[in-house]
């Protein structure tokens, strides 16, 4: 039988001590610390929940402890993973008292295992306030954002399902393919069966691949050994089409098997239309290599977001919650106020999605993205659309922003939409050198949003209000719409 070491909680009973005899005067020696060991377990009370999505409390010897699939108010019996620096990680062995924030029915079971999706086990309306609080916490750190207006949260038209992509890691062998995510903090990929996240046709595909790896003996790739074939599992789906891509990226070219393999998934998924094999021979974890090979004579799928259609090419960039987009989208276009005589520059723009949307109601949009392949599709996806008023262009953001200002090139709206790090300040002063009437700035992270905002306060722009919206239900992420205005000096 294995010995588990077990550690007492501040909650737990203590034994009675029988006090000892000591001499007057005598000074009691302090308590000995006890490091957390990994295979522990503890009697925990969760206090918060961080960032992250985990569930945190403190040991008896001050310790923070993390425990992935815990809620704030539960009692779980937790295993400790591993243990850094001051903080160990756990998982939830056993739920001995669950917390109110807990929903009587969560969409999946499976959550504190997988963790792809940390608060799917809180019911919804508490998730919205946890989001909301995490944004106001960020902004009440800056003085100079106290008045800006942070609105509830706009919630897409699904909950569940709304997933649109999957990059998927295959592991294990063909005999027996796992098709999954990483578990938080390892190499161990959590084999998704049936996600209650992903687009329905996107299940299907994985299910249809699986079986298809074992029917045809794929290799699948071992990064270890460097031996194998099949790496990752990317699946596409339209919305609109209701149609789906699927990409094979591999470790090399491999015809025959991959050939085989695609036949035998759009035989068990007639709305596969786009199929590809994508060869990415590094040995980082970058999932998509830079050569696709097309096994059908479709090669990308359009879907539509509003009133403009886009097209879904294997690299394509696109988001993958087309309603939480179009909330977003419809938001910066609301908050800009166009009335067809503006010039719009749209920084990190991506392949054209707001730039897109707003062009109906401006006189110019102007596109600015650092990825050459993004700038294609977003060109592309203008003339698809007969939109004559988008130009995009390709190249480092400060770099544009500064032949701008030598041109003196008029911007009467700015749009910012970088990624989650957000702008660097040198990009922020060269926006607000042009002098935009009103900026637009769409983040993914409260925390860096935070910090450009009061950057932007000093060069001008004052925040009146920011617009959350629950792009991501269901997990710890969440986008933000802020409108900055230009404050007369």
């Amino acid at each position: 039988m294995k010995k588990t070491n077990q550690f007492e909680h501040p909650m737990a009973k203590k034994p009675a001590r029988v006090p000892s005899q000591k001499p007057a005067g005598a000074v009691a020696k302090e308590k000995p610390f006890v490091p957390l060991a990994r295979k522990g377990v503890l009697e925990l009370r969760i206090s918060a929940l961080d960032e992250d999505g985990y569930g945190t409390a403190r040991s008896e010897e001050g310790m923070t402890l993390k425990v992935g699939g815990a809620l704030p108010g539960d009692v779980v019996l937790a295993g400790i993973d591993h243990v850094a620096g001051g903080t160990a990680f756990c998982h939830v062995r056993k739920l001995l008292q669950p917390s109110q924030l807990r929903s009587k029915n969560p969409p999946c079971g499976e959550s504190a295992d997988c963790f792809g999706c940390p608060l799917i086990a809180m019911k919804y309306t508490e998730q919205k306030n946890w989001k909301r609080g995490m944004i106001l916490a960020e902004m009440a750190k800056y003085p100079a954002l106290s008045d800006c207006v942070v609105h509830p949260l706009l919630s897409p038209d699904s909950l569940i399902h709304y997933r649109t992509t999957a990059k998927l890691t295959v592991a294990g062998k063909f005999s027996e393919p796992f098709i999954g995510i990483y578990r938080r903090a390892s190499h161990d990929v959590y084999d998704l069966d049936d996600c209650p996240i992903h687009h329905p046709l996107i299940n299907k595909v994985v299910e249809a691949v699986r079986r298809g790896i074992k029917k045809g003996k794929v290799q699948v790739y071992n990064p270890q050994s460097k031996m194998g074939l099949l790496r990752y599992l990317v699946v596409r789906v339209s919305t609109f089409e209701k149609k789906a891509m699927v990409v094979f990226v591999t470790s090399k070219r491999s015809y025959n098997e991959i050939h085989h393999l695609a036949r035998f998934v759009q035989e068990q998924v007639p709305e596969v239309e786009v199929v590809a094999q994508n060869v990415n021979a590094s040995e980082g974890n970058v999932i998509m290599g830079q050569k696709d090979f097309f096994l059908t004579k479709k090669l990308h799928l359009t879907e539509r977001i509003g009133d403009v259609a886009f097209r879904i090419s294997p690299r394509s960039f696109f988001q993958v919650n087309n309603s939480g987009a179009n909330l977003i989208y419809s938001k910066v276009r609301e908050w800009a106020g166009l009335t067809g005589v503006e010039t719009v520059l749209d920084l990190y723009c991506g392949i054209g999605g707001i730039a897109l949307f707003l062009a109906g109601s401006a006189r110019e949009v102007i596109g600015v993205e650092v990825v050459d392949e993004a700038v294609a599709d977003a060109a592309l996806n203008a003339k698809v659309n007969g939109i004559r008023n988008c130009r995009f262009e390709a190249g480092d953001v400060a770099d544009l922003l500064d032949e701008m200002a030598e041109e003196q090139q008029r911007v009467d709206v700015a749009v910012l939409n970088p990624p989650r790090k957000g702008c660097d300040q040198k990009v922020l002063e060269s926006v607000a050198a042009l002098g935009p009437k009103s900026i637009l700035y769409v983040s993914c992270s409260p925390q860096s949003l935070a910090r450009d905002l009061d950057i932007l306060h000093k060069l001008g722009y004052r925040c009146q209000e920011i617009q959350p919206v629950d792009m991501f239900p269901q997990t710890v992420h969440v986008e933000n719409v802020a409108r900055l205005v230009k404050v007369a000096k």
